[in-house]
């Protein structure tokens, strides 16, 4: 089994929190993997919870790692740090 992780810096101004935690949960359970984020090297939470992203407290500029396992596992975690880095409130300026 596969697994690949990467740091990305979160983008988005509220930081992961309310819609920008939606999107990357909703994007994660689209996949068929298993991936995980964990912030400053705390402990990994499951990408596909909405509440669990949310308690990691990740604000604007802080470093989380995506973690992911199984086959596609770098694709997943591609498309998860994209998410992560853009300003996913870019709409609501």
């Amino acid at each position: 089994m596969s697994e690949m992780s990467r740091t990305v810096v979160v983008g988005s101004r509220v930081g992961l929190h309310s819609r920008p935690a939606k999107l990357v949960a909703e994007e994660a359970g689209k996949l068929s993997v298993i991936v995980k984020i964990a912030k400053n090297g705390g402990d990994p939470v499951d990408a596909r919870s909405l509440l669990s992203i949310l308690a990691l407290g990740a604000k604007k500029g802080d470093e989380v790692i995506v973690t992911a396992e199984g086959e596609g596992a770098d694709a997943a975690v591609d498309a998860l740090a994209l998410l992560i880095e853009r300003d996913l409130d870019e709409d609501d300026a």
